[in-house]
């Protein structure tokens, strides 16, 4: 039924909408609107609505055979509701105006409030015009344009039997892929109303040799959003040819001696680095929890004068790209640190409220089950103006960090990172090939030691887990240099 302007209290039960069930669009304007309208009247500061639909699949090849094929269909909402600086957040699967109405009417008792009495009214909150990411570009057909999964099973092997040739010593090869379609839409008591879909693919290889005791482990992933078409592009023989080289290079390479060392790291994934311990220690909820040094050094220098870094939404196909965060909000580029001085942190509304820092379209969640939080997009040390050769030749006696592996990260910024590729760096020059490194350092010291960036600039595809569940996202760098950093080995 379509409700009178001012509504009361006592009519809200018996309400019911016709909603469109196979997508979000205009037809949840008028649910949505009540919904927040009755949260407003019922004492809230401020509520939200987070609707989501996801058509996920992820399929693995090990050697010659298709090992898994894993699907799987979502639908869920969230209701997020303030007062004050304090907040909640209530999900269900349950997408029926009831169902929507139960979990705010959870959210708000959570929060201490009661809803209006019956002969209260309830006006409805005035929605923006729906702001239409996919209609604008063109997404609502991208799904129907992705590989089906007879084809997902063909690339995969194909990509494997390329591993085979390609590498030597082989005892076992893996190659990975998932594709991960989400649409969703917000809703919110400052009236914004908006939808977008998402497209998230990814592909990862892993192929592990062995030879008289030796072994060699080397993965290599590859993400891309906004393209349908990607598996059907996907050049796995070059990536394939790059896994077995530095399989090779590593399988009988020395064990590295612990020290300290100049160090000069690869561009496109070593940029992981600066994502865990810099990156993470810029967010709003960093700084919420006071766990970040970097709380009141805005304006101040954190980093060496030759250290620029960015974190943004916009770059066409990575990983991080959104139109719109999780908040509604259309994408943002953020300056976080310029020539060392530290500019900005990520903040989401929540972050915004109790910090006091402008929201930066920084707002993402992994699923409907998650609240907002500030987290990062595409985050990476912007070029500089040396050139490689000019960084490698200012070592005499270093280490290059061409592939990293995984790591931690503790909460104040201490790391610790395996590199999976290695080489001794010997009067400006690259010489033989070492395995067993682990950088070890602090982010506050580490970030004063980045010296020198050269200019090919190098994006990769990554994965970030933090309170409000595991994100897409994009680590980059171009050829950096650190001056010192200790480095485990034997």
């Amino acid at each position: 039924m379509s409700p009178s302007v001012a509504l009361l209290s006592r009519e809200l039960p018996n309400l019911d909408y016709a909603v469109s069930r196979d997508r979000f669009d205009e037809s949840w304007r008028q649910p949505l609107s009540t919904l927040l309208g009755l949260g407003r009247a019922a004492g809230a500061d401020f509520i939200e609505f987070f609707l989501e639909r996801v058509n996920y699949i992820s399929a693995q090849a090990e050697d010659d055979a298709i090992t898994s094929l894993s699907p799987r269909l979502a639908t869920g909402a969230g209701v997020r509701v303030f007062v004050g600086s304090a907040d909640c957040y209530v999900s269900t699967n349950d997408l029926s105006f009831s169902g929507l109405k139960r979990s705010l009417e959870k959210a708000l008792s959570i929060m201490g409030l009661t809803l209006p009495v019956p002969s209260a009214f309830v006006p409805e909150i005035n929605l923006e015009l729906l702001r239409d990411y996919a209609t604008a570009r063109n997404k609502d057909s991208w799904l129907t344009g992705c590989s089906p999964m007879q084809e997902m099973s063909e690339v995969l092997l194909a990509a494997n039997a390329s591993l085979l040739q390609k590498a030597q010593q082989v005892q076992s090869r893996k190659a990975v892929y998932f594709r991960d379609w989400q649409e969703v839409l917000v809703a919110a008591s400052d009236g914004v109303f908006a939808r977008d879909i998402r497209l998230t693919q990814s592909v990862g290889y892993n192929l592990l040799c062995e030879e008289n005791g030796d072994r060699a482990s080397i993965g290599k992933r590859v993400g891309v959003t906004y393209a349908p078409d990607f598996l059907r592009t996907w050049d796995f023989t070059v990536d394939a040819e790059e896994v077995a080289h530095s399989a090779a290079q590593m399988i009988h390479a020395d064990f590295i001696e612990s020290g300290t060392y100049p160090v000069v790291m690869a561009n496109e994934f070593g940029g992981v680095i600066f994502h865990e311990a810099c990156g993470h220690l810029l967010e709003t909820t960093q700084i919420e929890r006071k766990t970040t040094p970097f709380a009141e050094k805005k304006g101040e220098k954190i980093a060496h004068e030759n250290l620029t870094a960015w974190d943004e939404g916009l770059t066409d196909n990575a990983f991080g790209t959104i139109d719109m965060d999780d908040e509604g909000m259309p994408a943002q580029r953020t300056l976080l640190i310029e020539n060392g001085i530290l500019k900005n942190f990520l903040s989401d509304r929540a972050g915004s409220i109790r910090t006091g820092n402008p929201r930066t379209g920084s707002g993402r969640r992994q699923s409907y089950a998650f609240a907002a939080a500030s987290r990062m997009r595409n985050t990476y040390i912007a070029p500089g103006n040396y050139t490689t050769d000019e960084i490698f030749a200012s070592i005499e006696k270093g280490l290059y960090c061409k592939k990293m592996g995984g790591g931690s990260v503790g909460a104040t910024g201490q790391f610790n990172f395996a590199v999976d590729e290695a080489y001794l760096i010997e009067n400006g020059k690259i010489t033989k090939p070492l395995k067993g490194a682990t950088l070890i350092g602090e982010a506050t010291e580490i970030m004063n030691k980045i010296s020198m960036s050269s200019q090919d600039l190098g994006l990769a595809a990554g994965f970030c887990g933090s309170v409000s569940g595991s994100i897409y996202v994009t680590v980059g760098q171009p050829h950096i240099k650190v001056d010192s950093i200790t480095v485990g080995g034997r």
